[in-house]
């Protein structure tokens, strides 16, 4: 038995003494003394017959993010002779400097808010020139004609609410100037709408509103209509990367009846015919009314073959529509599959007779919307979407090996990636892409920009580079290739583009960064370990923040590494199917080294089943860090029966941890009132968005990879010490306390087996 088995079997005994201990009864500078009990086979006897040290039940406490009650009890053990106490403390002492200058940053940040929104309040000059205007008072708002100025306003009121206290937050909100800025921004939104303007609406109004009041259904729900009228405008125009028609090209009506028909049949659970319908007859009505106030734009942006249809052609469509809405509500109780497919079927007969809307469009739409009824992540995949879909699941691609982004509107090269066509071209970080193929990429998605970047292996394309310092542009050819991006990351590159893996040599702390999980996640991970293993590797942090999942094999595999047997993870269908059970193989265990995982709410599906496992309560083989995850919950599978190219991405099953707790989807558990959703750290660490834009832009400085002749003076692309990267993030910075309490912990075990 090993020191961490030992530690684990005596876990459930050390926090029993713990809350004797939280009640007062624990005398002071006593050892901590369990009861006598009769020892069994099991080990439960053993472990209750241990005495556990103060270390142990400290360091179990800030395991557990208890770090007030570890540092009572090692005020109240002083005088005892393990010197590993003063350690525990100053790890606590380290912790209490982290959260004091988060509160204080919290503080100053709030207050720098609510002076920043008084400069939006105009009011008559007070009586007396020493009164202090406070939020409260009514203002002025003549001055907000302007949206700009709404926008403005509302941003400062996001950051105000998100750096205030409960009271704090609850006195802003209700204050008479919010109160008459959240009207003058639902009352822009409504001219916006009027013109069609539906990004717009959203971006200068019910984003804002949304992110003040999360829990606000209304804002939610009208927010998510109107960036589907967006989405429904772009669908019917041309973009710099394809036609209306080449985005649909191959999408034909049997393809949707037959993914029905599998849904059918392997869905995870009882499917919903009638919400099924309703939303669908929704996207259908909202169709109609972007036609009605979009419709010249529409025509202007799309190719000559589509006419944009009449008022009384609509008008026809819309009151059909509101019939058949009426009729699935009044059966909605026996409303089933055959129901479904005879209204899709109505529809498309009434497009033809009235608006008579491109039909693979309509299709499209009308399983886009069916579908969202039954989860976000169950979705058709057409033809023309396949080649990306399938890019973005293997992390494999045929291209030129850069990382772009869109800072300040500039199709921008955020890094090279080592051994690319990229990097032995002469591209660097930095570098504007200006071009595509004599395209200009102002107006370009990323999407977009990546569509024209890419191709096949072999060809060739040419970009128009404005480098800084540079008045010319430069035309570079570059010839594609196949390029894998490794999903493995450490925390920081170095020049020659390798990563370095060890965070902290003094204590022996390793970091690995998973940013998904391919095909050759797994085996790249180990390649990883193995390394730190032979640096001297004491204790690890596994980073799985922002990471979105990906291939379940692989997710099983790393979790695999750590768990010597027994179960990782259950996955259960619906409708009584065999559940299936994926398990740990001894051969291949890692040692058993403490181990942190770093999660927040974008680690999910893949993600939330290795940290899940992990820090499962039948293993407690690692202590998780950060905010609740995802909350996704379900497991996807990919099928090839809609048939003609296209594929169906679907909900299959549930996914279970080890001591069988199902990981609750963030939908399902809202429905039910609840905030369970997902995986739960041990130690909660909430970041702020200020703080959260530090940490990532901490994190891609020390992630760029620039050409080996880059001048060392140029300040944007500064590499950060490991002390400005952990000063950036909280979250790794308590993962780095918690990996050496729990050496701190081996050491005395270690010593006690000697004794």
């Amino acid at each position: 038995m090993n020191m961490f088995d030992h530690t684990r079997k005596r876990r459930h005994q050390i926090l029993l003494v713990t809350v004797v201990f939280s009640f007062g009864v624990l005398a002071l500078g006593a050892r901590l003394v369990a009861p006598d009990v009769k020892q069994g086979e099991s080990g439960v006897g053993e472990s209750l017959l241990v005495k556990p040290s103060a270390v142990e039940v400290a360091g179990e406490l800030i395991a557990n993010g208890e770090f007030e009650a570890a540092d009572r009890l090692i005020q109240q053990s002083a005088g005892q002779p393990e010197a590993q106490l003063g350690e525990l403390a100053k790890i606590i002492q380290e912790y209490e400097q982290i959260d004091q200058h988060r509160r204080v940053a919290q503080e100053t940040a709030y207050a720098e808010q609510l002076a920043e929104l008084k400069k939006f309040q105009v009011r008559p000059t007070p009586a007396d020139a020493n009164d202090a205007a406070d939020v409260n008072d009514v203002a002025d708002l003549t001055d907000m004609n302007d949206v700009n100025n709404v926008t403005a306003a509302l941003s400062v009121i996001a950051g105000a609410t998100e750096f205030a206290d409960a009271a704090g937050r609850s006195e802003l909100l209700s204050s008479p100037f919010v109160t008459q800025v959240f009207q003058r921004a639902a009352e822009e939104a409504a001219e916006f709408e009027l013109k069609g303007e539906w990004v717009d609406a959203y971006a200068h109004c019910y984003y804002w509103l949304q992110m003040i009041d999360p829990n606000n259904k209304a804002y939610s729900d009208y927010s998510d209509e109107l960036l589907d009228k967006a989405s429904i405008v772009a669908s019917f125009q041309d973009s710099p990367c394809e036609t209306r028609e080449e985005r649909y090209k191959g999408v034909k009506k049997r393809m949707f009846t037959r993914a029905v028909e599998a849904l059918n049949w392997h869905y995870v659970s009882e499917m919903d015919y009638a919400q099924m319908a309703i939303k669908a007859l929704r996207r259908c009505q909202l169709l109609a009314e972007v036609m009605d106030v979009s419709f010249s734009e529409i025509a202007e942006g799309s190719d000559a073959s589509f006419r944009p249809p009449e008022k009384d052609e609509l008008s026809a469509w819309l009151a059909s529509l509101a019939g058949l809405m009426d009729e699935v509500e009044q059966s909605r109780a026996g409303f089933d599959k055959d129901d479904f497919m005879r209204l899709f079927q109505k529809i498309l007969v009434l497009n033809g007779t009235t608006v008579e809307l491109p039909e693979q469009v309509l299709i499209a739409q009308f399983a886009e919307a069916a579908f969202s009824a039954l989860d976000p992540y169950t979705v058709m995949v057409w033809p023309r979407q396949v080649q990306d879909f399938e890019k973005m699941m293997t992390n494999e691609f045929t291209g030129i090996g850069v990382e772009i982004s869109k800072p300040k509107g500039l199709l921008t090269i955020r890094s090279l990636l080592p051994d690319t066509p990229a990097y032995e071209a002469g591209l660097d970080a930095g570098d504007v892409i200006e071009a595509v193929d004599g395209l200009e990429t102002k107006d370009m998605t990323l999407m977009c920009a990546v569509h024209k970047i890419t191709g096949p292996k072999g060809t060739k394309v040419t970009l128009t580079i404005r480098r800084t310092g540079e008045e010319k542009t430069r035309e570079i050819t570059i010839t594609r290739a196949r390029i894998i991006v490794p999903t493995i990351r450490g925390w920081q590159r170095t020049e020659a583009g390798s990563w370095l893996y060890m965070l902290d040599a003094q204590y022996g702390i390793g970091y690995i960064r998973i940013t998904s999980f391919s095909a050759d996640t797994a085996s790249d991970f180990e390649s990883a370990l193995n390394r730190l293993e032979s640096e001297g590797l004491k204790g690890l942090i596994l980073d799985l923040r922002f990471n979105t999942g990906g291939f379940f094999d692989s997710a099983v595999g790393v979790a695999d590494k750590f768990i010597k047997r027994g179960l990782i993870v259950r996955r259960q269908p619906g409708f009584g199917r065999v559940p299936s059970y994926e398990g740990a193989h001894e051969k291949g265990t890692h040692p058993d080294y403490p181990l942190v995982v770093l999660v927040n709410s974008a680690s999910a599906s893949a993600s939330e089943i290795v940290a899940g496992a992990l820090g499962d309560e039948k293993y407690n083989r690692a202590v998780l860090v950060g905010e609740r995850t995802h909350g996704k919950g379900l497991v996807q599978g990919i099928t090839h029966y809609p048939g003609g190219g296209a594929q169906l991405k679907y909900t299959m099953a549930h996914y279970h941890l080890p001591s069988g707790q199902r990981v609750k989807s963030r939908e399902a558990a809202e429905k039910q009132g609840k905030k369970d959703w997902g995986v739960g750290p041990d130690i909660e660490i909430k970041l702020r968005s200020d703080e959260v834009r530090k940490m990532i832009e901490v994190q891609r400085r020390n992630d760029v990879l620039v050409q080996a002749d880059r001048h060392e003076g140029d300040e944007t692309l500064k590499k950060h010490t490991i002390e400005e990267t952990l000063a950036a993030d909280p979250q790794l910075a308590v993962a780095v306390l918690v990996v050496r309490s729990r050496l701190i912990q081996a050491d005395v075990l270690a010593q006690a087996k000697l004794n």
